[in-house]
């Protein structure tokens, strides 16, 4: 009997594992919670909507996640599960996202044919402002970056006010007294689970980099200094993201808010739907929830609990406070482009003077608004500054000089085919343009306009991403060199077609905003 065992026990491993003589991909594996089986895509295993955590429903809604349940039978891995709820804006042109509150899980893309493999693991983080998002949109679909030797996942997290409202009945019910980062706490939830799991996917736990981009970039960042993200992952990719903002007990523009003045906020949004209590809070519709004014972009947002996110991040990291891996982090020439609407010059600078208080004047010298245009383009470059490159060029300053890591930043600035944002003429990449380059899915983005120099780079940059994720440092043969950040040096590698490193990009103009930001620091402090 015992041969017949040892034969059966030999085939179990060969049908759990998709190792067959053909050499196929890894199609069927078990994680916790049970067994899963995924699809084939272009030569690449892919596993679809695999849960991480219970669903956050019912009295789980605005709780910390939890684990998952198992289940009996083999899971279908074949189709992304529901968005969390949202606005539909994210939603692609012509289509309804379906959404749900039950939306913790995750994807896989792995090209590996045996557990054995090992390979370096790439954890995608969705952007929206916090507000949005989605793993299921069809430019982060994994399988091309997959295909270049590395295992692809993407983590859903909630998103507006059922993943960032803060409340103080929330907070007292907490063993660890905060509330209020709910998204965040489901990304780590679902690094804990690559921790875990990965390996079943041929995947090593022990060299997972986690890239995201816009919030998703800004998340990384956060990931980066928070207490309890260490061993989580090796490496970090912030696309236009970056969170050294002053700490404030008010909200703030150029700021990121405190526990206690966040509660206040959720207790006005309780008011708002009607609720008289939390358990009221917790029954109402999701529905009406993305709908209120306070559900739009940035209306909710991480913020500093003690917990997850302890302290002004760039005070954290001048004392070298933070989890200390090589990072590779970039901003976009146009990105700024999305996020302001045109304005009369004369309501521009009565802006710019209500905001930058004793800077205005420099402000406007070096953003001026002579024409409705330039105002626009102006408005846009702040606006690129102020959230993304600032904070990047920040990261990349403080890092070096405290952390023992390599930094490595870029900036994007192919000039695009595809449509902007802008009413006038846009001006290199707009945000999120790096992400089909990344992804390789110029085909997702009105693939026929692109020229043969931008898929060129594609290459190039999906090269430096998964070179950087294997080894920590995006070089490799063949590829332009990318030396590591030196403040005062030539060391910014700009992705575009001529595929050169040259100087920090409008370095006059970050060099004003980093005085701008400790003069807003030293105010909120002292109020």
């Amino acid at each position: 009997m015992k041969p017949v065992f040892k034969l059966t026990a030999l085939f179990l491993i060969i049908f759990v594992f998709g190792c067959s003589k053909n050499n196929a991909p890894l199609t069927r594996v078990e994680v916790e919670g049970g067994k899963v089986e995924g699809t084939v895509e272009e030569g690449i295993a892919v596993y679809k909507g695999i849960p991480f955590a219970e669903p956050p429903v019912g009295e789980l809604r605005w709780r910390a996640p939890q684990p998952v349940s198992p289940w009996d039978t083999v899971l279908k891995a074949d189709e992304f599960a529901p968005a969390c709820p949202q606005p539909q804006m994210n939603a692609p042109e012509g289509q309804k996202m379906e959404t749900s509150e039950d939306c913790l899980y995750l994807n896989v893309w792995t090209p590996v044919k045996s557990p054995e493999e090992k390979l370096p693991v790439m954890v995608w983080i969705y952007g929206g402002g916090f507000a949005m998002g989605s793993t299921a949109m069809p430019t982060y679909s994994g399988e091309k970056l997959a295909g270049m030797g590395v295992v692809v996942v993407s983590v859903a997290y909630r998103v507006g006010s059922l993943g960032f409202m803060a409340h103080p009945e929330l907070t007292a019910e907490s063993e660890h007294n905060t509330s209020g980062n709910y998204g965040l706490l489901d990304q780590i939830a679902g690094l804990k689970w690559v921790r875990d799991n990965i390996e079943a996917f041929g995947g090593d736990p022990d060299n997972v980099t986690i890239f995201g981009e816009s919030a998703g970039g800004i998340s990384v960042s956060m990931l980066a200094a928070s207490p309890l993200t260490g061993g989580l992952f090796d490496r970090a990719i912030s696309q236009s993201g970056g969170s050294f903002e002053p700490v404030s007990l008010r909200e703030r523009t150029d700021c990121i808010q405190l526990l206690e003045g966040a509660e206040k906020k959720g207790v006005e949004f309780a008011e708002r739907m009607g609720a008289n209590s939390l358990a009221e809070l917790r029954e109402v519709p999701p529905e009406k929830l993305i709908k209120d004014s306070l559900a739009r972009m940035g209306g909710f947002w991480p913020k500093v609990d003690g917990y997850v996110l302890v302290g002004d991040q760039y005070k954290l990291y001048k004392k070298g406070k933070y989890n200390d891996v090589p990072v590779l982090i970039g901003t976009n020439s146009d990105e700024g482009s999305m996020f302001v609407q045109p304005k009369e010059p004369e309501q521009y600078k009565e802006d710019i003077r209500s905001r930058f208080g004793p800077f205005a004047d420099q402000v406007l010298e070096l953003y001026p608004a002579d024409n409705k245009k330039e105002a626009y383009y102006s408005a846009a470059d702040i606006f690129r500054e102020t959230a993304f490159a600032w904070p990047t060029w920040t990261w990349a300053r403080l890092q070096t000089k405290t952390g023992k890591s390599d930094v490595f930043p870029y900036y994007s600035n192919q000039q695009q085919p595809a449509p902007s944002f802008s009413p006038y003429k846009p001006r290199g990449a707009g945000h999120g343009a790096e992400i089909s380059y990344v992804f390789r899915h110029l085909d997702q983005n009105n693939g026929s306009e692109y020229t043969e120099a931008d898929r060129e780079l594609s290459e190039m940059m999906a090269t430096y991403w998964t070179n950087f994720a294997k080894y920590g440092d995006p070089n490799g043969k063949e590829l332009p060199q990318w030396p590591v950040f030196k403040e005062g040096e030539p060391t910014v590698m700009y992705l575009n077609s001529d595929h050169k490193t040259g100087p920090v990009p409008n370095l006059e103009k970050l060099k004003l905003m980093e005085k701008y930001f400790q003069w807003k620091r030293e105010k909120v402090e002292n109020q």
